[in-house]
């Protein structure tokens, strides 16, 4: 596959993680409601707060993983914009991450294949922890009326 598909493939998978921050976005706001409603109803609030809290958590460390695939995908669209000059422009990358602290000197110069491996691997983190918002905000949902039948 030539080198600017490859980029540009990369880039696109790697912007889909938006709609992901969306979707999480929308979860931890959700949460937020959630672990606020044992106040407005009288229901046992430790339960519900802690699974609030949780999703929140999960939110904010995916919150992470957003920014990390965001910055990849812009850094992976403007190199595959100019991939004539791809050589040169990843030494001036590699320089640039390593003077801002943001790559160790140890893994510069390595092929695009595994930087492309590594910036999925965010993705797919990324991923993750959106599906775990989901599922513990649906058994939060299915759970919650046992929990004020209970009360």
């Amino acid at each position: 596959m030539h080198p600017d598909m490859h980029l540009h493939i990369i880039a696109g998978l790697l912007r889909r993680g938006h709609a992901l921050d969306q979707l999480s976005t929308g979860l931890t706001l959700l949460s937020v409601v959630l672990g606020l409603v044992p106040l407005w109803i009288n229901t046992p609030a430790l339960p519900v707060a802690m699974l609030a809290a949780c999703l929140m958590l999960l939110g904010l460390v995916e919150k992470y993983y957003a920014l990390r695939v965001a910055f990849d995908a812009e850094l992976f669209q403007t190199l595959a914009s100019d991939a004539t000059h791809l050589t040169a422009n990843t030494r001036a990358l590699d320089q640039a991450l390593t003077g801002l602290g943001l790559q160790p000197a140890g893994k510069a110069s390595r092929p695009w294949a595994e930087r492309s491996q590594g910036a999925l691997k965010l993705l797919r983190q990324q991923v993750l922890f959106v599906a775990l918002q989901c599922v513990l905000l649906l058994g939060t949902l299915l759970i919650y009326p046992w929990l004020a039948m209970f009360h």
